[in-house]
This record gives C-alpha cells, structure tokens and sequence, in this order.
C-alpha cells in the first residue's frame, strides 16, 4: 500500500492511500481517464436544466398574459422571438459541449491505439 502519486487540482499532492495492482487512485488513474470523463457527462446529462425550466416558466406565463386579455399580441410576439433566440443559443452550446467531449473520447481511443493497445481491452 502507498499514496496515489497523482496531483490534485489546487497542486496538492493526492493523499488517497492506494492498494492491489494499481499505481493510482481512481481520481488519478490515467487509464481510467475517458470512463470518468463518460460518467461526469452522464451525470451531467441528468440534471435538468434550470435555464430551461425558466424559460418554459415564462412561455407559459407569456401564454397566460395573451390568452387572458393582459399583453398585447404585438408584445408577446417580439418576447416569444427573444426566448426562442435564447433556446437557439442553449442548444448551441449544448453541441459545442457535445463535439468537445467526442473530441476528447476520440483522442483518449487515439492514444490507447498508439500506445499498442487495442481497443476494449
């Protein structure tokens, strides 16, 4: 047994002890680099969005204020524009993020087949 040689984030020094066949901890361990990588996206995945919660907050009271007679057609036309731009904006983002992770995931199988391993083993 003897302490993960990895590095924590502020440049400290990993203090989990670590035992059996492995020379790091899982937090350190490069080999399990893209298996933590798919479980922080999954995890990420999960959580709805509270950007999207608000704005399907607002389209319902925009449809509220327009059903019952309290904004004007006009109005809620340019604000239905302006969350529909919003919308468009966090889907963007979404694909950014998405193409940024299969970059990486592509660079992680990259290198396991430089390294002479082959792929799932």
């Amino acid at each position: 047994m003897f302490v993960c040689p990895g590095l924590k984030r502020d440049g400290g020094r990993c203090t989990v002890v670590v035992s059996g066949p492995n020379d790091y901890c899982y937090q350190h361990d490069p080999a399990r680099a893209s298996e933590r990588r798919r479980n922080a996206s999954k995890a990420s995945k999960s959580r709805p969005s509270r950007e999207l919660s608000g704005i399907k907050a607002q389209l319902e009271d925009l449809t509220q204020d327009v059903l019952s007679g309290n904004l004007e057609t006009s109005r809620a036309a340019v604000a239905n524009q302006l969350l529909n731009t919003r919308l468009r904006a966090i889907e963007a983002e979404r694909r950014i993020k998405e193409t940024e992770e299969l970059e990486g995931r592509i660079a992680d199988l990259e290198q396991q087949q430089e390294g002479g391993r082959l792929w799932g083993t």
